[in-house]
C-alpha cells in the first residue's frame, strides 16, 4: 500500500464511530485481455466481496471506490453529489494510459451545463429522429450484405458488415461526408486503443477535433438535423462554445462505433449457441426482446469507464464515501444483479421486465441508445433472414479478440453460410 493509500485509509478508519466498522482492502484490477463473452473474473470476485469495494487500476494515481449493485449504480449515476466535472485536473486511477479529461467535454460536464449541451443535439436522437433513419440504415446494410453474398463464403463478418455498418450509420447521423468516413474510423480506433501509446491516441483525438471544428464551423445557421448541423446552428446562436460543440461531436462519433464490438459479441454468442440462433430464426417477433437481453448479457467494455468525485460525504450501503473520493460504477455488474435479474448468468429472451443499464443511467445516459438498439435489431434480422445457413467459419476458440482495447469485441468474425 502506498503512503497516500495508508493516509487515506487512516482518515476513513477514523470514521468507525460513525458506523463504518472497517474499510475494504484496495484490490488491484489489471488490464485483462479477455476473450469470448466471458465475464471478467476480477469483477465477479469484487461483486462477491461486497456492494462497495475499493480498486486500483493500472494507470493514474491512488485508489477509487467501486459500486456494483444495480440500485446503488443507479443512485450514484443520478445523484448530483457525485460529479464528473470534479475529475478535471485529477489523475484518478484508471484503465487507459492516455486518458486526459478535456474541459468542456460533455462526458465531464454536470447539470445544468450538461443539460444545455445535450439539448443541442437532442433532435437527432429522439424516437422520431431515429425512426427517420431506419429506411436509410436498412438500405446501407442491404448494400453491405449484397456485396458480401456476391463474393461468397467464407468472409470476415466484422470486416464486411459489423464494422462498416455502424460507421456508415453514425456518419450519416453526424452529417459526415462519405469520403471522410474511413479517416474518422481510423482516428476512432487509435483513440480507443491502449496499445499505441498516449501520444498516438492524443494526436488522433486532436486531428478528429480539428476536423469537426471545421465541419461544424461551416454549418453555422444550418437548418438540417444531422448532428454537425445542429451543433453549427447552436454555435451560431451562441448557445455553445466551439470547444463544447467539438467535444460533443467527438464523443458521439466515437460512441457510434461501439455497435461494432457489441454486435460482434452478439453474433459470436449466437453462432456458438445454436439453440438461441434457431429460436430467433423461427420466431422473428422475439428479436427486439432478444436484442435487449443480449445487450444486458454481453460484457461491453473492459473494467470500468469514467469515474466521478464525491462532492460531500455520502453513505452507500452503510459505507461512508468521503468528499473528494473517486467513485466508479460498473454497469456490467449491475446487469448481473440477481436481485433485479433472476438467474442473471442465463440468457433468457423471455426476460420481462428487463431494465438493463447497458446504455448507462442518469444525466449521462448514452444519447445514442435508441440508435444502437435499432442498428442491432437490423443486423440480427437482416443477417439471420438473408443467410439462413450462417455459421462460424473457424472453431470458436480460433476467433481472434481485440487486445489492449477499452471496448471488448472480436477483432474478426470468420463466417460461412
Amino acid at each position: 500500500m502506498t503512503a497516500e493509500e495508508t493516509t487515506t485509509t487512516a482518515e476513513h478508519a477514523g470514521d468507525a464511530g460513525a458506523g463504518v466498522p472497517f474499510l475494504p482492502p484496495v484490490r488491484f484490477w489489471p488490464a485483462l485481455d479477455l476473450t469470448a463473452v466471458d465475464f471478467d473474473p476480477m469483477l465477479a470476485e469484487l461483486m462477491r466481496e461486497g456492494p462497495v469495494t475499493r480498486i486500483q487500476l493500472p494507470n493514474g494515481e491512488g485508489w477509487a471506490w467501486l459500486v456494483t449493485r444495480y440500485d446503488d449504480v443507479r443512485t450514484v449515476t443520478n445523484d448530483p453529489r457525485f460529479s464528473r466535472e470534479a475529475v478535471l485536473g485529477r489523475q484518478v486511477t484508471r484503465l487507459a494510459p492516455h486518458f486526459i479529461p478535456a474541459a468542456g467535454a460533455v462526458g465531464f460536464a454536470d447539470p445544468p451545463d450538461h443539460t444545455r449541451l445535450r439539448r443541442a443535439v437532442a433532435p437527432a436522437f429522439t424516437s422520431r429522429g431515429v425512426e427517420r433513419l431506419r429506411a436509410r440504415a436498412q438500405e446501407m446494410l442491404d448494400e453491405l450484405v449484397d456485396a458480401m453474398v456476391a463474393d461468397g463464403p467464407p468472409q470476415d463478418l466484422t470486416e464486411r458488415v459489423l464494422g462498416p455498418f455502424p460507421i456508415a450509420v453514425v456518419c450519416e447521423v453526424m452529417g459526415v461526408p462519405e469520403e471522410d468516413r474511413t479517416t474518422l474510423h481510423t482516428w476512432t480506433q487509435l483513440i480507443l486503443s491502449s496499445t499505441h501509446g498516449a501520444d498516438v491516441s492524443e494526436r488522433a483525438r486532436d486531428e478528429m477535433s480539428a476536423y469537426f471544428a471545421e465541419l461544424i464551423g461551416a454549418r453555422r445557421g444550418s437548418t438540417d438535423e444531422d448532428v454537425c448541423s445542429l451543433l453549427g446552428a447552436a454555435l451560431g446562436r451562441g448557445e455553445l462554445t466551439e470547444q463544447e460543440a467539438v467535444g460533443l461531436a467527438v464523443l458521439i462519433q466515437i460512441g457510434g462505433e461501439a455497435v461494432t464490438n457489441n454486435s460482434g459479441q452478439m453474433f459470436y454468442l449466437l453462432l456458438t449457441r445454436p439453440a438461441l440462433l434457431e429460436r430467433l430464426r423461427a420466431e422473428p417477433e422475439v428479436r427486439p426482446a432478444a436484442v435487449d437481453e443480449l445487450l444486458r448479457y454481453i460484457p461491453h467494455r473492459s473494467a470500468v469507464g469514467l469515474s466521478r468525485i464525491a462532492l460531500e460525504d455520502v453513505a452507500v450501503r452503510g459505507v461512508r464515501i468521503n468528499a473528494g473520493d473517486a467513485v466508479y460504477v460498473s454497469y456490467l455488474a449491475a446487469n448481473r444483479d440477481p436481485e433485479v435479474f433472476p438467474d442473471p448468468d442465463r440468457i433468457d429472451f423471455d426476460r420481462s421486465p428487463n431494465p438493463h443499464v447497458s446504455f448507462g443511467f442518469g444525466p449521462h445516459y448514452c444519447p445514442g441508445g435508441m440508435l444502437a438498439r435499432l442498428e442491432s435489431e437490423l443486423l440480427v434480422g437482416t443477417l439471420l433472414d438473408r443467410l439462413p445457413g450462417l455459421r462460424l467459419g473457424v472453431p470458436a476458440e480460433d476467433v481472434p479478440w481485440r487486445k489492449g482495447a477499452l471496448i471488448r469485441g472480436p477483432e474478426a468474425l470468420p463466417v460461412t453460410w
